[in-house]
């Protein structure tokens, strides 16, 4: 799903729930969406049905405290991941990024949207943000469950166990699995995701919101690109809610380029999918490819192994794609000195938040 057709859904199945409902989410800010999905919420509590809401305390900054309260009230079980405290700015970076909603363990969602205006086609027609999600039915609605449970586990209170009355979810059609990321020696998504370009025979498509990849994630594009594989890079354009790390993606179109690396930059919106295709499989969740998404964030990702649904991501992708500026490797050889100079000093903060992520000693 795509744009406006998500909330729809999503909000159709909060109301067909009977037994419980989850919802883990970074972005959850006041306003015409929220009150949508709160009013949703509330009403499902009033047929006895079960909340919880997993947020994460700095993504929903911009929920206010009247709307917390709608929430409470109705007795939804509220949550917020890692508590900031400015007082411990290196243990604040954590946060919970994962996008869920789960509905009676049998239907998930999951994908790269907020509960936020930002992605309202209705209250902002030419600038909303561009995203998608996906439904999962089937054995792995039952897997984002347990993964919800566990970060439940550990900041909520004491969860009874909800029983769904409907039974175990029906095997899937499609082979599929969820994979995880909290650390960069412990994300599984990030394994997948080299391991699958490694392995591609035909086409590595890529889209992400935020590109600062690691040295292994760029030499395994590279390779599959000299190689003779389609590699192709759909990023963010002028619109990003953070400019800056356009630049920083930037910095390293140049030996992509010559390693035959396509690079598409999407015009009308900000670009927020998070979609990898390597020839018939699909990886789409949370995670952004950039090197502090996996150091920092809890994040995860629905995997899809099936030819029938590459071909709908592949249509996907093909739209975005004429909405494109495509980067090419003689024009950007002569870009202004004025882009040079703005490249280069990112690719030095690039640098420096390397190092005070990897070499420091938190307290």
């Amino acid at each position: 799903m795509d744009d406006q057709a998500f909330f729809d859904n999503m909000l159709n199945s909060i109301g067909t729930a009977t037994d419980f409902i989850y919802l883990e989410m970074y972005l959850f800010e006041s306003g015409e969406v929220s009150n949508r999905f709160i009013d949703a919420f509330v009403a499902a509590t009033e047929r006895n049905v079960s909340v919880y809401i997993l947020l994460d305390d700095y993504g929903c900054q911009g929920l206010e405290q009247k709307d917390r309260q709608r929430l409470t009230d109705a007795g939804v079980q509220l949550c917020f991941y890692n508590p900031v405290h400015y007082g411990r700015l290196r243990r604040s970076l954590f946060r919970d990024h994962r996008k869920l909603l789960l509905i009676d363990g049998l239907v998930a969602y999951t994908g790269g949207v907020g509960i936020t205006d930002e992605f309202d086609s209705v209250s902002h027609p030419r600038h909303y943000w561009h995203d998608a999600m996906v439904k999962v039915t089937g054995t792995c609605a039952g897997d984002w469950q347990a993964l919800f449970e566990d970060s439940w586990g550990y900041w909520g209170e004491a969860m009874s166990r909800p029983v769904n009355k409907a039974g175990a979810p029906a095997q899937a059609e499609q082979r599929g699995r969820v994979v995880e990321g909290h650390s960069v020696t412990h994300s599984e998504v990030i394994r997948s995701f080299i391991h699958r370009i490694r392995n591609a025979d035909r086409r590595v498509w890529l889209a992400t919101a935020y590109f600062v990849p690691s040295r292994k994630f760029r030499s395994a594009l590279r390779r599959q690109a000299e190689a003779g594989v389609d590699v192709r890079l759909l990023l963010p354009g002028p619109h990003s809610d953070h400019p800056w790390t356009r630049h920083m993606g930037r910095h390293f179109y140049d030996n992509l380029l010559r390693s035959g690396v396509r690079i598409f930059e999407y015009q009308p919106r900000f670009l927020h999918m998070k979609i990898l295709l390597c020839d018939d499989w699909v990886s789409i969740g949370s995670s952004n490819v950039d090197r502090w998404n996996f150091r920092w964030n809890l994040e995860a990702n629905q995997e899809i192994d099936d030819a029938g649904f590459a071909t709908l991501v592949e249509q996907q992708f093909n739209e975005d794609f004429s909405d494109c500026d495509e980067i090419l490797a003689g024009e950007w050889k002569h870009r202004s000195w004025w882009q040079r100079i703005v490249i280069w000093y990112w690719a030095q903060v690039v640098r420096f938040l390397s190092w005070m992520s990897y070499n420091r000693k938190g307290k």
